[in-house]
């Protein structure tokens, strides 16, 4: 593997590793990564290509290659659906694999239309759980996820892992306990705003790695957790609410979400730490307000 440092647009620089990947990758479907410019280094790098309209999305960690071969499958029925949303790079077999490597390719959607907004997040999952289950998606597991994530953990005090663990116990248990009032659909399972693109026609849904079967109310917990957590504005989940035609958190089963949701988002980046060191200040205040049963305190996202 090069272990040079990869250059990206305006200096910007990524892991060697990635780097390395993104070229192997590019070079196996004949695109070119120079130039390349990383938008986001979370659960995936992800990049947009500078000279195709193209997105490359490489998976970080083993544990989340099935992710990909998820989105793929995803992408397929949503288009077979009619349901907005990205799609894939047509002519390739997907997910691609170099050696060690996995990623996605998808057409690059740019966002010339208006910001997307609660209520068209609230229509476009609406569109999704109206349609018919597909046998091929897995059931939603939210508590393997995260066991998975905290597996691959680097760099973790013991302490925090140990804490971590004996939180998904605590949640997994309460969750077993759910009636859920809505029926089982297709979900997209991580349905916040970020994973909604304004383009040119109209707002589509992005990110389709954790696409499954389950509760819808799973899908409506996110912009709650937002408003309350993150410090959002109101207006992005009553929107949701409103448009979807359903209030989650009037459900007597929403606190369990909202510890879900919260242990979700705060485990996502364990695997990557080392490698992503910026996180680690963000992560410690969420293991802090966590261990202290704060729920007023807010978090920031990570970057």
């Amino acid at each position: 593997m090069n272990m040079q440092t990869y250059q990206v647009e305006q200096g910007q620089r990524v892991p060697p590793e990635l780097g390395s990947a993104l070229t192997e990758i590019c070079a196996s479907v004949g695109l070119d990564p120079r130039g390349a410019r990383l938008i986001r280094f979370i659960n995936n790098g992800v990049f947009l290509l500078r000279d195709d309209p193209v997105i490359v999305r490489v998976v970080l960690s083993p544990s989340f290659g099935y992710r990909a071969f998820n989105a793929v499958e995803a992408a397929r029925w949503l288009a077979v659906h009619g349901v907005p949303a990205v799609r894939l790079l047509p002519g390739f077999e997907q997910p691609v694999q170099v050696g060690e490597h996995l990623a996605t390719l998808w057409r690059y959607v740019p966002e010339l239309g208006p910001v997307p907004s609660g209520g068209d997040l609230g229509g476009l999952l609406r569109l999704m759980h109206s349609k018919p289950l597909s046998p091929t998606f897995l059931d939603w597991q939210p508590m393997a996820d995260i066991r998975r994530r905290l597996a691959d953990a680097v760099d973790i005090d013991p302490a925090d892992r140990y804490f971590l663990e004996q939180r998904c116990d605590h949640i997994e248990e309460r969750l077993a306990e759910l009636r859920f009032p809505l029926p089982q659909c297709v979900i997209h399972a991580d349905a916040h705003l970020g994973n909604v693109i304004g383009g040119p026609d109209g707002p589509l849904l992005c990110d389709l790695d954790s696409v499954c079967i389950g509760p819808p109310e799973w899908d409506l917990t996110p912009l709650a957790v937002g408003r309350l957590r993150m410090g959002q504005p109101s207006a992005w989940y009553d929107d949701l609410a409103a448009a979807y035609g359903f209030d989650v958190t009037t459900w007597e089963g929403f606190p369990v979400l909202r510890e879900l949701r919260e242990l979700k988002i705060t485990t996502g980046v364990l695997p990557i730490v080392r490698s992503n060191p910026g996180l680690r200040e963000q992560l410690h205040r969420r293991l802090r307000t966590m261990r202290d049963g704060d729920l007023a305190a807010q978090w920031a996202p990570y970057s």
